[in-house]
């Protein structure tokens, strides 16, 4: 006698209806977008980039010095690089400090105006810091950097120029104008990450008799390690691309120096693409386009690397 098991009743299919299938092709289709816009501006960057890249120097000419790209676009990365790294030096251990204030620390009614003001910052044009940066920073850090030289000119950053003195419009000025600029993304990013840590870790720490630092090294930190470098990163993207502000600060002369308050400073792609580019032609504006190639092949590597991190720490991170 054959007994046979009951079958389990199918799953009914979920109901489609038509605002589903248009939300799904509308977000869908904003996600190819942004992927074919990323492709579109990598293959033009790269077709219009790539005869000034195999040119030769004699086919070149004067305007990048009878260098070939290679020795024309390193001071460039170089100084993009350079800028950038100092920038983030000043910026991240301000945002995080801002941002700890804000979350832990401040009242409840000052915490919200200095977010407000925090947020309002980053509405900012770029040619306005540019213009503080120019008109009133590079003086009032001229003082300062003559101190830094008299004191501590045995030390390569602080060498100034070869026969004495130093320069307001160098590479630490542009660095400090690019380190305010990315603060207020960098600052709400943490102080929204900080904001998210678990009440009962919060709770736990001080329960067992943890000092506010210590609930913040404990509890606070390792949640937000993470949204701490992807800040970080989103701040160096921004300080890699900047254009008008370092333009306008930099007094650049395509060299490749770690002197920070000198007057020969090197250039960085997107300032020497700025203030070339209106006078280029034949070549050299393919020439142009090929350094912009590298800064875009620059900013894809550093969020890349930025990611593998988040991935790679995720898992040991307070979060978890």
């Amino acid at each position: 006698m054959s007994s046979t098991l009951p079958q389990e009743p199918k799953a009914d299919k979920p109901v489609r209806r038509l605002g589903d299938t248009i939300f799904h092709g509308l977000s869908t289709s904003a996600g190819l977008l942004i992927l074919l816009t990323l492709l579109g501006v990598a293959i033009f960057l790269t077709l219009e980039g790539l005869p000034g890249i195999t040119a030769s120097p004699d086919e070149l000419g004067g305007k990048t010095g009878g260098k070939g790209f290679l020795a024309y676009v390193w001071p460039l990365v170089f100084g993009t690089v350079w800028a950038a790294v100092i920038a983030l030096a000043i910026a991240v251990p301000v945002s995080i400090g801002v941002a700890l204030y804000i979350s832990h620390y401040a009242p409840r009614r000052l915490a919200a105006t200095l977010g407000y003001v925090v947020d309002l910052l980053a509405a900012v044009p770029s040619v306005v810091y540019g213009l503080w940066g120019l008109l009133f920073l590079s003086r009032e850090l001229a003082p300062f950097y003559e101190w830094l030289n008299r004191h501590l000119g045995f030390i390569p950053f602080f060498a100034g120029n070869p026969n004495g003195g130093v320069s307001a419009n160098s590479i630490l000025t542009a660095s400090l104008v690019l380190a305010v600029m990315v603060l207020p993304i960098m600052t709400a990013i943490c102080r929204e990450i900080f904001l998210q840590t678990p009440r009962l870790h919060e709770e736990a720490a001080l329960a067992l008799g943890a000092t506010r630092w210590e609930l913040i090294r404990l509890a606070v930190f390792p949640y937000a390690r993470s949204g701490i470098v992807s800040s970080a990163m989103l701040g160096l993207g921004r300080a890699l691309g900047e254009t008008m502000a370092v333009a306008m600060v930099l007094s650049a002369s395509g060299v490749v120096t770690f002197n920070m308050i000198g007057s020969t400073n090197p250039s960085t792609i997107a300032a020497n693409i700025a203030l070339q580019f209106p006078e280029a032609f034949g070549l050299y504006t393919n020439v142009l386009i090929a350094s912009g190639l590298v800064l875009f092949v620059i900013t894809f590597a550093a969020n890349f690397a930025a990611r593998a991190i988040v991935e790679r720490r995720k898992d040991f991170s307070g979060a978890n």
